[in-house]
This record gives C-alpha cells, structure tokens and sequence, in this order.
C-alpha cells in the first residue's frame, strides 16, 4: 500500500475525471496532474534544502544554524520567503526592463521540467520519454543563454563578468558530465532513465571502476554548473560581489536562489538514476523512498563540498575542467566499453589500468599547470 500510494492517489483522480472528461483529453489531464505534483513538491523541496544546508554549514562550523522560528528552525526559509516577497523590486537605471523582468521566470521553468524525467519510484516518472537522458541534458543546457541574459540585462559591469564566468563555467563542466553519461548509455543500451534503472537491478554502476570514476566525474561537473562551492567564481562576492544577480532584489533574487538549489537536487536525482541504482533498495521501505534518501545522501556531498573546499580561481577552475576532467571522462568511456565487451576480470584489468593511469597522469599535469600559475612573476620597470 506504501509502496504505490502516489500511483493510486493518482489512477484515483484519473479514474473520477474520466467520468465528465472526453477520452481523448484524459492524457493531457494525466499529464498535468503529474506536472502540477512536481510544481508542489520543488518549492516544498527548496525550502527544506535551504534549512537543510544551513543547519548543516553550521554544524562544520560549530554553529546552531536556524534556531528561532519554529522548532529547530523549520519554519525559517517560510520566514525568509515573506521577506523576500516585501523587499523592493529595484530595476537598475539603463537596465534592459523586460529582461530583468523574464530572466528569473525563465531560470526556474527548465530546471522544474528536469523533475519530469526523473524516476522517483517503480513506475513513478511523469514523462517516461525513450530519450529521458537526452532530454535531461538538453534542458539543463538552456541556463547558459539564461544566466548571459541575467547578466546583460542588469547594466552591471560586475554582472556582465559573472555571467561571462558562469557561461565558461558552465559549458567546460558540460562536456565531461555529457561523456560520463555516454558511458552509463553505452552500459545499459537505452537513454530511458527507466531503462537504465532497470539495468542496474543485479547491481548499480557506481560499483563498477568506470561507474565509480563517472559518478565522481559527473558530481565535480554538477556541483560546477550548480555554480556551488568550491566551484562558485560565477557568484565570488570577493571579486563580483554576486555575480550576474547583483543587480536582483526581494523575490526576483529568491527565484534565482530557488533554481539553484533545485538544479542541484535534480542533478543529484540523475546521479541517483544513472550510477547509484535509482529507486533500488531493500524491500523495508518503499521505492520512491529510496530514491529520495539518495537524493538527500547526494545533496549532502554537495553541502559537504561548500563546508570544507575553498573555492577555486577562474583559471584553476577551467584548467581541472579541460585538463583533468575532460581526459579522464574519455578514459571512462574506454572502461565502460571493455566492462561492456570484455570478460570480468580482463575488463576489471584494462579499466583499473586506465583509470588509475590516466588519474596519476592527470594529477601530475595539474599540479603542473597549478604551480605554473601560482609561480610569481618578475616585470620589467618603466624607463
């Protein structure tokens, strides 16, 4: 009964709907009524994200966190929402208005739509799409002209530099998560993310060499594109004071905040689909519990990452990107085909001998170019 409550609450709805609703209407219906589920659970979700990660930074910290409003701060991010929602909306002077208006909407819309994709439990995906995968990528994509936008339309030579920085950032990170999920494609033989739960039922992939190295890879380049610490120099208040949303005030600012937080989890459920097993688990909890205690158990690397990493310069960032993460995600690609192609102890052979060869050689170039660009530098006087 636990296990296929959310089904049947909606096989319920569906089943009183089709009473007064044309048969040719009832998939759009079932569409929206999963689309209106996931509008409910991501504002719920971000709210107990920001409590969480802050009861969690100040516990690295040797701090209490959020302790006043509500019992043990629960009721904090509803107290921070109020508060954003009575802040002044300050539009800056020489700011492109409509720009500044749409870019915050339009940064929350495609990171909900990658909830779609998502199996959250057996046989609990909104949008079972045979290229889930494909369409995850493509989505998450489109917050590169988004976040030029936000920077462009606020007529701030702070926030035209950090989007530039976040649109490098992003677009390095992109390309070693994509390879690593071409590993995961090449395994299981589906861009499905039903399908590739299914494959992982005698044993997820994080527990091969290639899908330990991947899931490591593909967590580096979300938390990059996440722009979370230690890779946040899109946001560095050192430099830019906050990067391309310098300019956005009271709610406009809390949206920007809202499809962070939210790009982040979702990125977390596709590690959880692609490496980890997705909604597999002992049969003591239900399924979709499962794949959310994951995706917590994620979330929380993530957090455990801003709490103990110091955050990297630009062009440190961009050389692990290039020089490191790019070369070992091709290397993953390698190992994922001999696990594919090869008996299991040859292929265990050939990927150790790849991963753990192209991981010292990588070391060793950036620790290379990283002492490069921290040696000091002589210039010549004037005259």
């Amino acid at each position: 009964m636990v296990e296929g409550v959310f089904i049947l609450m909606k096989d319920t709805i569906m089943r009183q709907a089709a009473l007064v609703v044309p048969a040719p209407l009832l998939p759009i219906l079932a569409a929206v009524v999963s689309s209106t589920a996931i509008l409910v659970f991501a504002p719920v979700t971000m709210m107990f994200l920001t409590w969480f990660e802050r009861k969690i930074v100040a516990r690295f910290q040797d701090r209490l966190g959020p302790n006043r409003v509500g019992p043990f701060g629960l009721l904090q991010p509803i107290a921070d929402g109020i508060k954003m929602i009575l802040k002044e909306d300050i539009i800056p002077v020489g700011a492109d208005r409509w720009v500044h208006h749409l870019t915050p909407v339009l940064a929350v819309v495609p990171v909900l739509a990658l909830f779609l994709v998502l199996p959250f439990g057996r046989g609990m995906v909104a949008a079972d799409l045979n290229v889930g995968v494909l369409f995850f990528l493509g989505v998450s994509g489109v917050q590169t002209p988004l976040v030029i936008a936000a920077g462009w339309g606020s007529h701030s030579k702070f926030s035209v530099l950090g989007s530039m920085r976040a649109a490098a950032q992003i677009l390095s990170y992109e390309l070693p998560m994509v390879l690593v999920i071409v590993a995961v494609v090449m395994a299981s033989g589906s861009m499905s993310t039903s399908a590739i739960v299914d494959a992982q039922a005698s044993g997820w992939y994080v527990l091969t060499p290639w899908g330990a190295a991947g899931a490591l890879i593909f967590l580096l380049a979300a938390t990059a594109e996440s722009n979370r610490t230690p890779f946040d120099m899109a946001e560095a208040e050192s430099e830019l004071v906050a990067g391309f949303h310098t300019e956005y005030t009271g709610f406009k600012f809390a949206l920007f905040q809202m499809a962070e937080f939210l790009s982040a989890f979702a990125a977390g459920g596709l590690a959880v689909t692609v490496f980890f097993g997705g909604w597999h688990g002992p049969a003591f909890l239900p399924s979709w519990a499962w794949f959310v205690l994951k995706m917590y158990a994620v979330f929380f690397v993530l957090v455990w990452f801003r709490a103990t990493l110091p955050r990297f310069r630009i062009d440190q960032l961009l050389a692990v990107a290039w020089k490191f993460l790019f070369p070992m995600s091709l290397l993953v690609i390698a190992s994922a085909a001999a696990w594919t192609v090869l008996d299991r102890v040859p292929a265990l052979i050939v990927s150790l001998v790849l991963l753990l060869g192209g991981w010292w050689l990588g070391s060793a170039v950036l620790l290379r170019e990283f002492a490069a660009m921290n040696k000091p530098r002589s210039f010549a006087r004037a005259g």
